[in-house]
Protein backbone atom coordinates (compact mmCIF):
# COMPACT_ATOMS: atom_id res chain seq x y z
CA UNK A 1 0.00 0.00 0.00
CA UNK A 2 1.45 3.34 -1.05
CA UNK A 3 0.82 6.32 1.24
CA UNK A 4 0.67 9.95 0.20
CA UNK A 5 -2.00 11.11 2.68
CA UNK A 6 0.18 13.61 4.48
CA UNK A 7 3.73 14.70 5.26
CA UNK A 8 3.86 13.36 8.81
CA UNK A 9 3.23 9.66 8.22
CA UNK A 10 6.79 8.63 9.02
CA UNK A 11 8.28 8.86 12.49
CA UNK A 12 11.43 10.93 12.69
CA UNK A 13 14.58 11.62 10.70
CA UNK A 14 17.33 9.11 11.61
CA UNK A 15 19.76 11.86 12.67
CA UNK A 16 17.25 13.15 15.21
CA UNK A 17 16.60 9.65 16.49
CA UNK A 18 20.33 9.11 16.82
CA UNK A 19 20.73 12.36 18.77
CA UNK A 20 17.84 11.46 21.07
CA UNK A 21 19.36 8.05 21.78
CA UNK A 22 22.85 9.48 22.30
CA UNK A 23 21.59 12.01 24.87
CA UNK A 24 18.99 9.72 26.44
CA UNK A 25 20.64 9.15 29.82
CA UNK A 26 21.85 12.72 30.31
CA UNK A 27 20.18 14.45 33.23
CA UNK A 28 18.89 17.75 31.92
CA UNK A 29 16.73 20.57 33.26
CA UNK A 30 13.07 20.50 32.35
CA UNK A 31 10.62 22.84 30.60
CA UNK A 32 13.03 23.85 27.84
CA UNK A 33 15.78 25.14 30.14
CA UNK A 34 18.27 22.51 28.99
CA UNK A 35 21.46 23.10 27.04
CA UNK A 36 20.18 21.56 23.82
CA UNK A 37 17.16 23.86 23.73
CA UNK A 38 19.50 26.81 24.19
CA UNK A 39 21.77 25.54 21.40
CA UNK A 40 18.75 25.14 19.14
CA UNK A 41 17.57 28.67 19.87
CA UNK A 42 20.97 30.13 19.02
CA UNK A 43 21.13 28.18 15.75
CA UNK A 44 17.63 29.34 14.79
CA UNK A 45 18.50 32.95 15.61
CA UNK A 46 21.53 32.73 13.31
CA UNK A 47 19.52 31.07 10.54
CA UNK A 48 16.84 33.79 10.77
CA UNK A 49 19.32 36.65 11.24
CA UNK A 50 17.28 37.57 14.32
CA UNK A 51 19.77 37.83 17.19
CA UNK A 52 17.25 39.52 19.49
CA UNK A 53 14.32 37.19 18.82
CA UNK A 54 12.35 35.29 21.47
CA UNK A 55 12.02 31.56 20.71
CA UNK A 56 9.75 28.96 22.31
CA UNK A 57 9.27 25.30 21.51
CA UNK A 58 5.79 23.80 21.37
CA UNK A 59 4.50 20.36 20.46
CA UNK A 60 2.16 20.68 17.48
CA UNK A 61 0.63 23.17 15.08
CA UNK A 62 -2.88 23.51 16.50
CA UNK A 63 -1.51 24.02 19.99
CA UNK A 64 0.96 26.58 18.66
CA UNK A 65 -1.66 28.56 16.77
CA UNK A 66 -4.04 28.66 19.71
CA UNK A 67 -1.39 29.69 22.26
CA UNK A 68 0.26 32.34 20.07
CA UNK A 69 -3.05 33.88 18.99
CA UNK A 70 -4.58 33.80 22.46
CA UNK A 71 -1.36 35.19 23.93
CA UNK A 72 -1.30 38.18 21.60
CA UNK A 73 -4.98 39.14 21.41
CA UNK A 74 -7.00 41.11 23.89
CA UNK A 75 -10.22 39.41 25.00
CA UNK A 76 -12.33 41.55 22.67
CA UNK A 77 -10.17 40.95 19.58
CA UNK A 78 -10.26 38.44 16.74
CA UNK A 79 -7.77 37.30 14.12
CA UNK A 80 -8.09 37.95 10.39
CA UNK A 81 -7.49 34.86 8.24
CA UNK A 82 -8.30 33.54 4.79
CA UNK A 83 -11.55 31.61 4.66
CA UNK A 84 -9.47 28.58 3.67
CA UNK A 85 -6.87 29.16 6.40
CA UNK A 86 -5.92 26.31 8.68
CA UNK A 87 -7.31 28.04 11.78
CA UNK A 88 -10.54 28.69 9.86
CA UNK A 89 -11.14 25.16 8.62
CA UNK A 90 -8.98 22.42 10.08
CA UNK A 91 -8.45 23.13 13.77
CA UNK A 92 -11.84 22.20 15.20
CA UNK A 93 -12.63 25.76 16.26
CA UNK A 94 -9.67 25.87 18.65
CA UNK A 95 -9.25 29.63 18.24
CA UNK A 96 -12.92 30.26 19.04
CA UNK A 97 -12.64 27.77 21.92
CA UNK A 98 -9.98 30.06 23.40
CA UNK A 99 -12.40 32.98 23.10
CA UNK A 100 -11.36 34.69 19.86
CA UNK A 101 -13.32 34.91 16.63
CA UNK A 102 -11.65 34.08 13.33
CA UNK A 103 -12.50 36.98 11.02
CA UNK A 104 -12.53 35.36 7.59
CA UNK A 105 -11.70 37.21 4.37
CA UNK A 106 -11.88 35.83 0.80
CA UNK A 107 -8.81 34.12 -0.63
CA UNK A 108 -7.33 33.59 -4.05
CA UNK A 109 -5.40 30.32 -4.41
CA UNK A 110 -5.23 30.17 -0.63
CA UNK A 111 -3.71 33.64 -0.26
CA UNK A 112 -4.99 36.89 1.24
CA UNK A 113 -4.50 39.79 -1.14
CA UNK A 114 -3.22 43.04 0.33
CA UNK A 115 -6.07 45.03 -1.20
CA UNK A 116 -8.64 42.68 0.36
CA UNK A 117 -7.00 43.05 3.77
CA UNK A 118 -6.93 46.83 3.41
CA UNK A 119 -10.59 46.99 2.41
CA UNK A 120 -11.52 44.80 5.40
CA UNK A 121 -9.72 47.10 7.84
CA UNK A 122 -10.96 50.31 6.24
CA UNK A 123 -14.53 49.04 6.36
CA UNK A 124 -14.25 48.06 10.01
CA UNK A 125 -12.72 51.31 11.25
CA UNK A 126 -15.17 53.40 9.21
CA UNK A 127 -18.09 51.74 10.99
CA UNK A 128 -19.43 54.00 13.74
CA UNK A 129 -20.87 50.94 15.45
CA UNK A 130 -17.53 49.11 15.71
CA UNK A 131 -17.60 49.21 19.51
CA UNK A 132 -20.29 46.52 19.25
CA UNK A 133 -18.13 44.32 17.04
CA UNK A 134 -15.11 42.03 17.34
CA UNK A 135 -12.00 44.11 16.78
CA UNK A 136 -9.35 42.83 14.38
CA UNK A 137 -6.31 42.29 16.59
CA UNK A 138 -3.87 40.49 14.31
CA UNK A 139 -3.50 38.92 10.87
CA UNK A 140 -2.80 35.22 10.26
CA UNK A 141 -1.41 33.72 7.07
CA UNK A 142 0.44 30.50 6.34
CA UNK A 143 3.53 29.85 4.25
CA UNK A 144 2.87 27.72 2.26
CA UNK A 145 -0.91 28.12 2.19
CA UNK A 146 -3.48 25.34 2.56
CA UNK A 147 -3.27 24.96 -1.22
CA UNK A 148 0.49 24.68 -1.27
CA UNK A 149 0.84 28.12 -2.83
CA UNK A 150 3.40 30.74 -1.84
CA UNK A 151 3.33 34.43 -1.07
CA UNK A 152 5.92 36.36 -3.03
CA UNK A 153 8.25 38.70 -1.19
CA UNK A 154 6.37 41.65 -2.70
CA UNK A 155 3.00 40.26 -1.56
CA UNK A 156 4.26 39.61 1.95
CA UNK A 157 5.82 43.06 2.23
CA UNK A 158 2.54 44.65 1.11
CA UNK A 159 0.55 42.73 3.74
CA UNK A 160 3.06 43.53 6.46
CA UNK A 161 3.01 47.21 5.50
CA UNK A 162 -0.77 47.33 5.98
CA UNK A 163 -0.44 45.51 9.31
CA UNK A 164 2.09 48.06 10.54
CA UNK A 165 -0.11 50.95 9.38
CA UNK A 166 -2.96 49.59 11.51
CA UNK A 167 -0.82 48.43 14.42
CA UNK A 168 -1.68 44.75 13.92
CA UNK A 169 0.85 41.94 14.42
CA UNK A 170 1.35 39.65 11.43
CA UNK A 171 1.61 35.96 12.34
CA UNK A 172 2.86 33.36 9.84
CA UNK A 173 1.96 29.71 10.32
CA UNK A 174 5.03 27.80 9.15
CA UNK A 175 3.87 24.22 9.63
CA UNK A 176 5.40 23.42 6.22
CA UNK A 177 7.84 26.32 6.16
CA UNK A 178 10.79 24.27 4.91
CA UNK A 179 8.81 23.02 1.94
CA UNK A 180 7.90 26.58 1.04
CA UNK A 181 11.39 28.01 1.34
CA UNK A 182 12.94 25.21 -0.73
CA UNK A 183 10.46 25.50 -3.59
CA UNK A 184 11.93 26.63 -6.89
CA UNK A 185 9.24 29.34 -7.01
CA UNK A 186 10.12 30.81 -3.62
CA UNK A 187 11.68 34.26 -3.80
CA UNK A 188 11.99 34.54 -0.03
CA UNK A 189 14.76 33.39 2.26
CA UNK A 190 14.21 32.60 5.93
CA UNK A 191 15.78 35.91 7.07
CA UNK A 192 13.62 37.84 4.59
CA UNK A 193 10.47 36.12 5.84
CA UNK A 194 11.46 36.89 9.43
CA UNK A 195 11.73 40.59 8.55
CA UNK A 196 8.19 40.63 7.16
CA UNK A 197 6.29 39.51 10.26
CA UNK A 198 6.10 39.87 14.03
CA UNK A 199 5.92 36.18 14.85
CA UNK A 200 6.11 32.94 12.91
CA UNK A 201 6.81 29.33 13.61
CA UNK A 202 9.15 26.82 12.05
CA UNK A 203 7.30 23.57 11.59
CA UNK A 204 9.06 20.42 12.73
CA UNK A 205 6.22 17.90 12.93
CA UNK A 206 5.77 17.89 9.14
CA UNK A 207 9.45 18.42 8.35
CA UNK A 208 11.46 15.61 9.88
CA UNK A 209 10.77 15.89 13.60
CA UNK A 210 8.84 13.41 15.70
CA UNK A 211 6.92 16.43 16.95
CA UNK A 212 7.59 20.07 17.65
CA UNK A 213 7.29 23.64 16.37
CA UNK A 214 9.67 26.54 17.03
CA UNK A 215 7.88 29.85 17.63
CA UNK A 216 9.97 32.90 16.75
CA UNK A 217 8.97 36.37 17.96
CA UNK A 218 11.17 38.32 15.59
CA UNK A 219 11.74 41.55 17.54
CA UNK A 220 12.00 40.29 21.12
CA UNK A 221 8.30 41.04 21.25
CA UNK A 222 6.84 37.97 22.94
CA UNK A 223 3.86 38.72 25.17
CA UNK A 224 4.73 39.30 28.80
CA UNK A 225 5.01 36.02 30.73
CA UNK A 226 4.49 34.01 27.55
CA UNK A 227 6.00 30.90 29.11
CA UNK A 228 3.38 31.10 31.84
CA UNK A 229 0.70 31.35 29.16
CA UNK A 230 2.07 28.22 27.53
CA UNK A 231 1.80 26.47 30.89
CA UNK A 232 -1.80 27.65 31.35
CA UNK A 233 -2.70 26.14 27.99
CA UNK A 234 -1.14 22.82 28.94
CA UNK A 235 1.57 23.27 26.33
CA UNK A 236 4.72 23.38 28.45
CA UNK A 237 6.44 20.03 27.98
CA UNK A 238 8.19 18.91 31.17
CA UNK A 239 10.83 17.04 29.17
CA UNK A 240 11.47 20.03 26.96
CA UNK A 241 14.76 18.46 25.93
CA UNK A 242 12.78 16.33 23.46
CA UNK A 243 11.96 19.43 21.45
CA UNK A 244 15.30 21.18 21.90
CA UNK A 245 17.32 18.16 20.78
CA UNK A 246 15.20 17.79 17.66
CA UNK A 247 15.59 21.41 16.58
CA UNK A 248 19.27 21.39 17.51
CA UNK A 249 19.62 18.53 15.02
CA UNK A 250 17.41 20.06 12.33
CA UNK A 251 19.45 23.28 12.37
CA UNK A 252 22.83 21.57 12.27
CA UNK A 253 24.51 21.35 8.85
CA UNK A 254 21.39 22.68 7.05
CA UNK A 255 19.50 19.43 7.69
CA UNK A 256 16.12 21.19 7.83
CA UNK A 257 16.61 22.71 4.39
CA UNK A 258 18.18 19.65 2.77
CA UNK A 259 15.35 17.32 3.74
CA UNK A 260 12.80 19.95 2.70
CA UNK A 261 14.44 20.16 -0.72
CA UNK A 262 14.09 16.39 -1.09
CA UNK A 263 10.33 16.64 -0.53
CA UNK A 264 10.08 19.30 -3.23
CA UNK A 265 12.05 17.16 -5.68
CA UNK A 266 9.66 14.27 -5.04
CA UNK A 267 6.64 16.57 -5.43
CA UNK A 268 7.91 17.79 -8.80
CA UNK A 269 8.39 14.20 -9.89
CA UNK A 270 4.87 13.42 -8.71
CA UNK A 271 3.43 16.41 -10.56
CA UNK A 272 5.19 15.30 -13.71
CA UNK A 273 3.65 11.83 -13.40
CA UNK A 274 0.13 13.27 -13.14
CA UNK A 275 0.65 15.50 -16.13
CA UNK A 276 2.18 12.68 -18.14
CA UNK A 277 -0.88 10.55 -17.44
CA UNK A 278 -3.26 13.34 -18.46
CA UNK A 279 -4.68 14.28 -15.06
CA UNK A 280 -5.81 17.84 -14.36
CA UNK A 281 -4.32 19.66 -11.39
CA UNK A 282 -6.76 21.60 -9.23
CA UNK A 283 -4.09 24.18 -8.42
CA UNK A 284 -0.51 24.47 -9.64
CA UNK A 285 1.20 24.03 -6.28
CA UNK A 286 4.97 24.62 -6.22
CA UNK A 287 5.40 22.86 -2.87
CA UNK A 288 4.96 19.36 -1.46
CA UNK A 289 1.15 19.24 -1.61
CA UNK A 290 -0.31 18.34 -5.01
CA UNK A 291 -4.05 18.59 -5.70
CA UNK A 292 -5.47 16.44 -8.46
CA UNK A 293 -8.95 16.10 -9.99
CA UNK A 294 -9.91 12.43 -10.27
CA UNK A 295 -12.94 10.74 -11.77
CA UNK A 296 -14.84 9.19 -8.88
CA UNK A 297 -14.59 5.70 -10.36
CA UNK A 298 -10.82 6.04 -10.79
CA UNK A 299 -10.53 7.47 -7.29
CA UNK A 300 -12.21 4.40 -5.78
CA UNK A 301 -10.02 2.06 -7.83
CA UNK A 302 -6.86 3.90 -6.81
CA UNK A 303 -7.91 3.97 -3.15
CA UNK A 304 -7.46 0.19 -3.02
CA UNK A 305 -3.71 0.60 -3.52
CA UNK A 306 -2.82 4.18 -2.56
CA UNK A 307 -3.49 6.41 0.40
CA UNK A 308 -4.36 10.05 -0.35
CA UNK A 309 -6.55 12.76 1.18
CA UNK A 310 -10.06 13.84 0.17
CA UNK A 311 -10.09 17.58 -0.47
CA UNK A 312 -13.46 18.44 -1.94
CA UNK A 313 -16.16 17.71 -4.50
CA UNK A 314 -15.40 19.02 -8.00
CA UNK A 315 -18.65 17.98 -9.68
CA UNK A 316 -20.96 14.99 -9.56
CA UNK A 317 -18.39 12.81 -11.33
CA UNK A 318 -15.09 14.21 -10.07
CA UNK A 319 -13.34 14.81 -6.75
CA UNK A 320 -10.32 16.89 -5.74
CA UNK A 321 -7.79 14.86 -3.77
CA UNK A 322 -4.43 15.69 -2.23
CA UNK A 323 -1.16 13.83 -2.56
CA UNK A 324 1.64 14.96 -0.23
CA UNK A 325 5.33 14.20 -0.31
CA UNK A 326 7.65 14.52 2.67
CA UNK A 327 11.26 14.50 3.75
CA UNK A 328 11.07 10.68 3.65
CA UNK A 329 9.24 10.08 0.36
CA UNK A 330 11.03 7.55 -1.83
CA UNK A 331 11.42 7.92 -5.57
CA UNK A 332 10.43 4.27 -5.98
CA UNK A 333 7.04 5.00 -4.40
CA UNK A 334 6.34 7.77 -6.91
CA UNK A 335 7.30 5.45 -9.76
CA UNK A 336 5.05 2.73 -8.39
CA UNK A 337 2.19 5.23 -8.32
CA UNK A 338 2.96 6.00 -11.94
CA UNK A 339 2.33 2.35 -12.82
CA UNK A 340 -1.01 2.38 -10.99
CA UNK A 341 -2.17 5.50 -12.80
Amino acid sequence: MLSFESDYLEGVHPKILEHLVHTNLEKLSGYGDDEYSELAKEKIKRACHCPSSDIYFLVNGTQTNQIVIDGILEQYEGVIAADTGHISVHEAGSIEYAGHKVLEVPQIAGKIKAEVLLECLQTFFADVNREHMVYPGMVYISYPTEYGTLYTKKELEAIYGICKDYGLPLYIDGARLGYGLMSAQADLTLPELAKCCDVFYIGGTKVGALCGEAVVFTHKNAPKHFKTMIKQHGGLLAKGRLLGIQFDTLFTDNLYFEISRHAIEMAELLKGVFREKGYELYVDSPTNQQFVILENEKMEQLRQHVGFSYWGRWDENHTVVRFATSWATRKDDVLRLRELL
